[in-house]
């Protein structure tokens, strides 16, 4: 046994923690970012996408050929270029091969491949794939020094940079992807629009972005929908590279007998689940929460057909429609986030001018790559052919060399002046290749490389012409995937922003009675029906009873604090009347030192008195003081430690104000401004330490109302003459039988 007399010391570094995870974590952040998540702008492919084509050609399935199972291509694919789980490369294939998942697909699947209703593939053994005419323009010229190459992750063999990509497949076939920091997502769109645009591009090198937006007006998704987005929007989103889009299903209304109809839903927005779509959908309507919506069928065979029957023949199908958009994944918002790697591997967002300029430099620089490696390969052709064509004029002395001379290459070479390849083609050259018809071939074919030679020159020489052909060759597919074909029409139609429709509340809250209560401890909740005022309902221990008042689930409920802010709850929101409900200041943002003053539902057109314990007031509109956030809306101003005291309808012509001295106050209605937001004016006034108790507006034909303090009796007072003052006045003391504390209800 022997031994090394110096062994290698240990590599041990001293270093931060944090360092080492930084320096780590970095690099994995940019091994997800460069070789996972995000596309090449050349040719649009992620790199097991990449590999996936470039196995599959070595495979030999192009379109035309047999199809091969799919275990195959992912057996390849894992063994020689990317060293991940099959399960991840056979994802990644599957939905290549999805026409419901991908606008133009580059894989040609044999088997099951999933479906719009979400169900998976096929396991990878019984499935069988081939590569599509669109994965073949990716790869074409890829034998002709068109792209770099790499070695494999094994050393073993090289695969491509990027591929030449003759087809515009970043925008024309999107991608999604999150790297780490940073994500994708580019929707897919029509590529007869981007040819347009491109050549537009290479004609127009300074074209306005608006001009690329009437070429590319959108997006154009593989399952259709309507587009509803306005131009400013789209043009923003593509000037920058970030935006969305906002994609409705297509629809259409079919009538059917007694003047009854239904509405029958043919395309559904991108990456959307049918059948998650359905049940969801089914889930609102068991939930009550589609009232316009009666029944919801899946009719749907090789084409979507989702049948949606109203609940009346009287609802307007533009409001159910409206209704089912808002709450469903009927409307979808796709993202755009061009997020790509440019040419140099550096990650950026680009606009959508920057994308296909990237595309169109890329496939420049393809042209002069191939037109370089053809004069490569037709100089060694020429060189060959000059050979024969010496052998032919000297072919006795080249015969007699051959059978003679001991070295007859090198003779060949110091006699006719040839170079090593042509004396090398010379000798292979077999015998009934010296017949006469051969030699006038070789003539004619050497006359043709050489004319070809010369316009390949040219070609490199004039770049004006470079650009032609590039242009040429974008016309070429535009011929392939016109518009005119089955596989090129738009399929996304291009909309405006829809027209406001209103919806109604009742389209989106079934319309149910309900009884709102509320604690002395703020525990609301609503009770189902309209229950009256002595049906009994049961509290916590020391709670009790404050606010009972009927309404609708679909009114909005608003309530009014002491802090002169009125907050608005929808009576849908409400919690079940079944327990004792909840804090009334967990859905509005209500201070813990403010009280509530009001509660009551919204009624259109109503207006409201109200009033600070200053004694100042105003009419507001009910309309106005709808709050659209839990914070509220102010509405009375208060100052100098007043708190917001009265809220009363203000249905009537005559305004009772008493306050805490018992003094009582009737003057006109007339009297009080109508606003929006203020402090308001003097409703009466108080000696020192006086503060307004209650407020009320009536009739003053039918008199003055209260609840007298001795029977608990209702009172009438009709003669009005004594308390009947000036607004701001004083007042004077109330009839006999007034309550204490002073109060009208």
């Amino acid at each position: 046994m022997t031994t090394t007399s110096a062994e290698e010391p240990p590599r041990i570094r001293d270093t931060w923690l944090a360092d080492a995870l930084s320096e780590r974590y970095l690099a994995y952040a940019l091994s997800t970012i460069m070789a996972r998540s995000l596309p090449d702008v050349r040719d649009g492919l992620k790199p097991v996408h990449r590999r996936l084509l470039f196995a599959m050609r070595q495979l030999r399935l192009d379109p035309g050929s047999a199809y091969k199972k799919s275990a195959r291509v992912v057996g390849d694919v894992m063994g020689k270029f990317h060293p991940h789980g099959d399960a991840a490369i056979y994802d990644a294939m599957v939905r290549l091969a999805q026409d419901f998942a991908v606008r133009y697909p580059l894989v040609d699947g044999q088997g099951n491949f999933g479906n719009v209703d979400g169900d998976n593939a096929a396991a990878m053994r019984y499935t069988e794939a081939r590569l599509t005419e669109v994965a073949r323009l990716l790869l074409d010229g890829i034998d002709e020094d068109a792209v770099d190459f790499r070695q494999t992750y094994d050393g073993e063999g090289e695969e491509p940079i990027v591929l030449p990509a003759a087809f515009p497949n970043l925008l024309a076939n999107g991608a999604q992807g999150i790297a780490v920091g940073m994500a994708t997502s580019i929707p897919p769109h029509n590529v007869d629009e981007l040819c347009a645009a491109l050549q537009h591009l290479i004609k127009h090198p300074n074209a306005a972005d608006e001009t690329l937006v009437d070429l590319v007006p959108g997006p154009d998704f593989p399952t259709g929908g309507t587009l509803v987005e306005s131009r400013e929007s789209v043009l923003e989103a593509y000037r920058t590279g970030r935006g969305s889009f906002r994609v409705r299903a297509r629809w259409e209304v079919e009538p059917l007998k007694n003047g009854t109809w239904q509405i029958v839903v043919t395309e559904i927005p991108y990456q959307v689940q049918k059948s998650r779509l359905i049940e969801r959908m089914a889930e609102l309507l068991q939930n009550r929460k589609l009232a316009l919506l009666g029944d919801i069928r899946d009719e749907s065979a090789a084409d979507i057909r989702l049948v949606l029957e109203p609940k009346s023949r009287n609802v307007d199908p533009d409001v159910l429609m409206e209704s089912l958009f808002r709450q469903t994944d009927l409307e979808s918002r796709i993202s755009l986030n061009l997020n790509v790697l440019d040419k140099d591997n550096v990650p950026r967002v680009m606009s959508l001018r920057e994308a296909l300029q990237a595309f169109l430099d890329h496939r420049h620089e393809v042209l002069v790559r191939r037109t370089r490696h053809r004069l490569d390969k037709i100089a060694h052709r020429l060189e060959v052919l000059g050979g024969y064509l010496i052998a032919y004029l000297n072919l006795d002395e080249i015969i007699r060399i051959i059978r003679e001379e001991d070295e007859p290459k090198a003779v060949m070479m110091r006699t006719f002046e040839l170079t090593d390849v042509q004396a090398e083609a010379i000798l292979n050259m077999r015998l009934r290749a010296l017949r006469r018809l051969e030699e006038i071939e070789i003539r004619k074919e050497y006359e043709e490389l050489s004319a070809e030679r010369d316009d390949l020159t040219a070609l490199l020489d004039d770049e004006g012409r470079r650009w032609r052909t590039v242009s040429q060759q974008l016309g070429e597919l535009r011929r392939a995937f016109g518009k005119n074909t089955e596989i090129g029409r738009r399929r996304t139609e291009v909309g405006s922003a829809p027209s406001p429709v209103i919806v109604p509340t009742e389209a989106l809250v079934e319309r149910e009675p309900i009884t709102v209560i509320c604690s002395e401890k703020g525990w609301i909740r609503a009770l189902k029906g309209h229950i009256g005022p002595d049906q009994e309902v049961k509290y916590k221990e020391g709670d009790g009873e404050r606010f009972r008042l009927h309404a609708e689930t679909t009114d909005k409920i608003l309530v009014f604090a002491t802090d002169g802010r009125f907050y608005t709850i929808g009576g849908d929101k409400l919690p079940s009347g079944r327990g004792h409900g909840e804090p009334i200041r967990l859905m509005i943002d209500l201070a813990n030192d403010e009280d509530l003053v009001a509660i009551r539902p919204l009624r259109p057109g109503e207006k409201l008195l109200v009033a600070s314990t200053e004694g100042r007031g105003f009419v507001v509109p009910a309309d106005d003081v709808v709050a659209q956030t839990r914070a509220g809306k102010q509405i009375l101003v208060l100052d100098g430690g007043a708190k917001a005291k009265v809220c009363v309808p203000a249905a009537g012509d005559t305004v009772a104000v008493v306050g805490s001295n018992r003094n009582l106050l009737i003057f006109d209605l007339a009297d009080l401004p109508e606003m929006s937001r203020g402090k308001g004016v003097i409703l009466q006034k108080y000696k020192s330490g006086g503060r307004l108790a209650d407020a009320l507006v009536f009739r003053a034909e039918e008199g003055l109302s209260w609840v007298r303090e001795a029977d608990g009796r209702r009172r009438t007072e009709t003669e009005l003459a004594p308390w009947r003052g000036k607004r701001a006045g004083a007042g004077r003391n109330p009839p006999n039988g007034f309550p204490r504390p002073p109060r009208f209800t």
